[in-house]
Parts: structure tokens; sequence; C-alpha cells
């Protein structure tokens, strides 16, 4: 696609950005922008939602209709920006602290709803922008500011999470693989006439955690992610214990018949304007 069509969804004005050299998230802001350029979508009618976080700094870059928003309560806005303008396409950004720790319960109720948003959770298993801290997504035994003998606790598999919570699309991909990030990310948001969707793509902080787990650079990272992730079709054809300790990426869920949110609350309006 034209340079130029990408370029017109930046505030050119607040770049350079302020994520540190080399971070993941770029590539998954271009992912989005490639996205919805590629499907059409007016600024106008385009609303970018986040919490707060290194992931939530997304908006502020962004040339459409942009919420930066409490930490953890991104979700709740966008639901009530969706049900007062359910035209508008939502694209919600979060980090996974963001979406599965403070924001856990907003998270599981907005997939329970199905309301028509397309969540983009962005997992660098790590709270970056204040310190380090271990987040749900940490890998067990890995090292974090509040992990400084080895992370414990069981991690979340946000897809399975999303799945089992109502989310009727759910797919994953890393930054490693960006041209599937686009074509992951245009599914969901063209999903939203049929409700809820969620996309993680694993990226990575090299400032805060990779500093401490032996992927201190960008490309450290870049090369783990990609040695370490698998298509989902191949991972089907796998066992238990060849897939220990990869990632499994793809499309994981869609269901097209479930009833968006929005348009099943419009429902029972008329049915309350006729009692």
């Amino acid at each position: 696609m034209p340079r130029e069509d990408v370029k017109s969804f930046l505030r050119t004005k607040y770049l350079p950005h302020i994520w540190c050299p080399g971070c993941g998230h770029g590539i998954i802001m271009h992912a989005v922008l490639r996205a919805v350029t590629e499907l059409k979508i007016p600024q106008e009618k385009l609303c970018i939602s986040s919490g707060i976080g290194c992931s939530s700094r997304m908006p502020g870059y962004i040339d459409a209709c942009t919420l930066h928003t409490a930490h953890g309560r991104s979700l709740a806005f966008a639901t009530g920006v969706k049900m007062a303008n359910p035209e508008l396409t939502i694209v919600n950004v979060m980090g996974d602290g963001d979406a599965t720790a403070i924001g856990g319960n907003h998270f599981i109720h907005a997939c329970r709803r199905n309301i028509g948003i397309a969540a983009v959770i962005m997992n660098n298993n790590i709270y970056g922008m204040t310190g380090g801290q271990a987040s749900p997504t940490t890998p067990e035994d890995t090292f974090a500011t509040t992990a400084l003998y080895g992370a414990i606790d069981p991690v979340f598999d946000i897809c399975k999470l999303a799945i089992g919570a109502g989310a009727t699309y759910v797919a994953r991909s890393t930054v490693a693989q960006p041209m599937l990030c686009e074509q992951l990310l245009k599914k969901a948001i063209e999903h939203q006439k049929n409700g809820f969707s969620v996309v993680e793509i694993v990226s990575y902080c090299h400032t805060q955690f990779g500093r401490r787990n032996k992927r201190g650079k960008a490309f450290d990272n870049i090369k783990y992610l990609r040695d370490n992730s698998i298509m989902k079709a191949k991972a089907d054809t796998m066992s238990a214990e060849e897939l220990k300790g990869k990632m499994i990426i793809g499309e994981f869920l869609n269901i097209n018949n479930a009833g968006e949110y929005t348009k099943r609350y419009d429902e029972v309006i008329l049915r309350a304007k006729k009692a």
C-alpha cells in the first residue's frame, strides 16, 4: 500500500515516539495502521482507546478519534463509546498487565458480552513502563524486579482466557511475523459486526525484561520469538512434549452467529418501546 496512506493516520508532530529504540510496539502500531488503511476505514469513524502503559501510548500517535484512559479501564470506556456510537470501528489496545491484571474483570466481561470491539493485547510479559514488575504473563523461572529469584506464578494463556470468557474471534501472532499481525488484525476489525475480537500480539521489552533474561538487544528478542513460535496448523500435528516452550500462533476461534451486543441491546429497546 502507498506509504502516504499509512502516514495519513499518524500525528507526525508527536514523533519521534517515546518507546525505547527497537521496541516491538512500533511494529504493532504499524500493523494496526496498515490494517485500517487496507480496510479503508475513515479517520472520523475509527476510535483507538487505551489504558496506561507503554502499549497505551499508541493513541497519542494515531490521527483518529482517540482515548487515553485509566489503567485497566480502557474496555469500560470503549464499551461506553460503542454503546453510544455503534457505527464506530473501535480498536482497544492494551498491555498484558493492563488487560489481564488490573483490567482482567473488564476484559472477561467484554468477552462475555460479545460487544463489537477489537481488543489488541500487546503482550511483552512485563510491566515495562513502571519498572519491570512481573505481570500475569511473565514466564515461570524468568526474572523481574518483583521476581529477583525467578517468577513462580503460572501464566495466563490470554487466548484460552478469551475463548473461555466468550469472545467470538481469537488469534495470536508475534512481532516477528508482522504480516501475520496485519492479517489477523484485519480479520479482527472486520469481525466487530459479529462481536468481540481478541488478537494477542507477543512483543518484548528488551529494556526491562530482556536485560534480566539474557535477551538485552531487540534482535535477540525477535530471533527468540521467531524460533519459538509455531503456526496452529503445524502445532495440531505435534505432541505436548514437542510443543513445550513454544508459542502457538494463528487463528483459534471465529464464530459469526453469536449476536453482537449493541444489536441485541437495540432489540431490548424496541421491546421496551412496545411494552
